[in-house]
């Protein structure tokens, strides 16, 4: 298996500018940045290799097309927050809010290092509400860092969403990116 190569760069955090752009772009951009949570003073860093978009209202796969209520009011901005919510009674997903304030966009993390999914991701670095609607930053105990991976665009694979069937032709859309093991 073909691994990212390493740049000369030391790690820096991704500034809230990063995510201010289409939830397209900076899905695609996350794959080989390093998603770090400090837990009991340690930084636990994973290289993020799965994620998914969720693009605005007119998408009916995201939660904001359902409108602004308490649990989405995060979605609508301002970009670089985390939107943290629970699924199913059972599980929490990990997103970062991204586009333009007013404009309810966000990338779900999928799986980083060795969790590949996003609930396994979560509990495995303990994330539940409490991150939800706090800065993507160092501050906050969870960020998202750049270690100087350089990924092969080849090597970003781009396929439908899962589980978001009931969203009709929203479901379809390749708006999931996963770092492919192979060159």
């Amino acid at each position: 298996m073909a691994k990212p190569t390493l740049s000369n760069k030391s790690p820096r955090p991704l500034e809230r500018g990063f995510f201010s752009r289409p939830a397209l772009v900076v899905a695609r951009e996350l794959i080989g940045k390093h998603l770090v949570r400090r837990i009991d003073g340690e930084d636990v860093a994973a290289l993020i290799t799965e994620t998914e978009a969720y693009v605005g209202a007119h998408d009916l796969a995201c939660h904001g097309s359902k409108g602004r209520t308490p649990r989405t009011e995060v979605m609508f901005g301002p970009a670089g927050y985390w939107y943290v919510y629970f699924i199913y009674g059972m599980h929490w997903m990990l997103n970062a809010v991204t586009d333009d304030e007013g404009h309810p966009a966000a990338v779900l993390l999928r799986g980083a290092g060795a969790w590949n999914g996003p609930a396994k991701l979560t509990k495995a670095l303990s994330i539940d509400k409490q991150f939800n609607a706090h800065p993507i930053a160092r501050d906050a105990a969870l960020w998202v860092e750049d270690r100087g991976h350089k990924i092969a665009r080849r090597r970003i694979k781009r396929t439908p969403r899962i589980g978001v069937d009931y969203a009709g032709k929203w479901a379809a859309k390749p708006y999931r990116f996963v770092l492919s093991q192979k060159d």
